[in-house]
């Protein structure tokens, strides 16, 4: 048994089941209009600090996993005004909504959104210097966790970036509560992931760089920052 291996091996039992997939899609297309409130109140800062830490620069060929409202894509192409930026969300009504908005905001830069299952990602292997995944692994069992992983790591070129943002897990108060959200509405909620990820990040030949804290109102994130070893 490989490291990789071992570590899904000793992920909880409580994991989502693959099968939840199509179920998110539909929450989340019925919530794309508003979505943008929860992304605004508990989200953006930690995006803000993601792109503080990270080594982005301008000419880069970017890609965010899971856009959501296209809060933290837009910061992207912002950053990225002469490189390329491309986004994917398992929700096609998200990633419909975000590509519209963008080429609105920014109609001279290269960007693209589509409706993509980020297990399995319609790119070539090494296309990408950096991938960003904000909020998304909650979402998933830990096998499929481990396999997206796989795919974030197989689209980075040599040495590329991966920055991921995670529910916090250092708070008990509010672990308490997202349990029993997630118990509610797990299409929607998930649960936390934060303190087994960075395992998964490493076992798939990752070196996690920088490790960062962000709370916005009563919300906890953790920021990581991770480079794809030499091969």
């Amino acid at each position: 048994m490989n490291k990789l291996e071992y570590t899904i091996s000793a992920w909880p039992i409580n994991g989502l089941p693959a099968t939840l997939a199509e179920r998110t899609r539909r929450v989340y297309d019925r919530l794309a209009p508003v979505y943008s409130i929860s992304t605004n109140l508990f989200h953006s800062r930690a995006h803000r600090r993601a792109l503080e830490i990270c080594d982005l620069a301008d000419g880069m060929r970017v890609l965010e996993v899971a856009t959501g409202s296209g809060e933290m894509f837009r910061r992207l192409v912002r950053t990225n005004p002469s490189g390329s930026t491309l986004g994917v969300d398992l929700s096609p009504k998200m990633a419909r909504r975000t590509q519209h908005r963008v080429q609105s905001e920014f109609p001279a830069c290269m960007t693209q959104c589509h409706a993509v299952d980020a297990r399995h990602m319609p790119f070539r292997d090494a296309a990408f210097d950096s991938v960003f995944c904000c909020y998304m692994l909650e979402l998933l069992s830990g096998e499929d966790i481990a396999r997206t992983i796989g795919e974030f790591r197989r689209v980075l070129r040599r040495r590329g970036q991966l920055v991921l943002v995670l529910i916090g897990q250092k708070t008990p108060a509010f672990n308490a509560l997202y349990r029993v959200a997630g118990k509610v509405a797990p299409a929607f909620w998930g649960r936390q992931v934060e303190e087994r990820v960075p395992e998964l990040v490493e076992a798939s030949d990752f070196h996690i760089e920088r490790d960062a804290q962000v709370r916005q109102t009563f919300y906890p994130s953790r920021v990581l920052v991770a480079r794809k070893n030499g091969d």
